[in-house]
């Protein structure tokens, strides 16, 4: 869950469906770098944009940190949902009097919710083929 690059960087994980995120919290002003793209850039949906923000805004330390992410995999809400996970953790392991206000918003539960494979003898996970009687 943390890697160690040096002394003072840590870095944190978040995952969602396929997503993985790897989140890295530094003093700063505020800045939130997704790929080397800003937030804008790379989410261009509002709601990603305000699920990448929730932890800051519950702890009010959205001005305080400056967000480094690399994130793989899945798709926009996939991401956006790692990368909340991920800040949410990087803020518990920067100061643990955050974890009350990020538990009670249920910022620091991972989402198990998968994509179920697909059975033989079936069209997708569930759906049956077509069956006719005559």
């Amino acid at each position: 869950m943390v890697e160690t690059v040096t002394k003072e960087k840590k870095i944190y994980t978040g995952r969602r469906k396929t997503s993985v995120a790897r989140v890295m919290l530094l003093e700063g002003s505020g800045k939130i770098q997704i790929n080397k793209k800003d937030l804008k850039e790379y989410f261009n949906l509002e709601v990603h944009q305000e699920a990448v923000k929730q932890p800051l805004l519950a702890t009010n330390t959205l001005n305080k940190y400056d967000v480094i992410v690399n994130v793989r995999g899945g798709g926009q809400t996939g991401q956006a949902d790692a990368i909340k996970l991920g800040i949410a953790r990087a803020l518990v392991g920067e100061n643990e009097i955050l974890r009350d206000v990020l538990k009670k918003k249920g910022l620091l539960v991972r989402d198990p919710r998968e994509k179920e494979r697909k059975k033989y003898g079936q069209k997708k996970a569930r759906k049956r083929f077509q069956f006719s009687k005559r």
